[in-house]
């Protein structure tokens, strides 16, 4: 009995390994989409740490969804050119801060 329950795990282990092999190597148009979708909200998500929203919110979602709200109302707004030239130029510096950062 225990070697047929060790056989069945080793089997099952193999069967995992093979399908996620494949999973990483399939590039049907949808998987490939699919990981592209993924990175990106990863990516976005990872903005939102190093903006260190994650932390000033206690990881309240609530809040960090609202202040994307806000944001969306600001950008539809009058002033809405206004305040993405405003905000573009805000990244753009923060990023150079953090690239000569990375230099030093």
């Amino acid at each position: 009995m225990m070697m047929t329950n060790a056989a069945i795990k080793r089997s099952r282990a193999a069967r995992n390994r093979h399908q996620a092999q494949r999973a990483r190597r399939d590039m049907r148009s949808w998987q490939v989409d699919r990981r592209k979708r993924t990175r990106h909200l990863i990516e976005l998500g990872g903005l939102v740490i190093k903006a260190g929203v994650l932390d000033l919110t206690n990881d309240d979602r609530t809040i960090i969804f609202g202040a994307l709200l806000w944001m969306a109302d600001r950008l539809m707004s009058k002033d809405g050119e206004r305040v993405r030239v405003a905000w573009n130029q805000l990244g753009k510096m923060a990023f150079e801060v953090e690239q000569s950062d990375m230099r030093d």
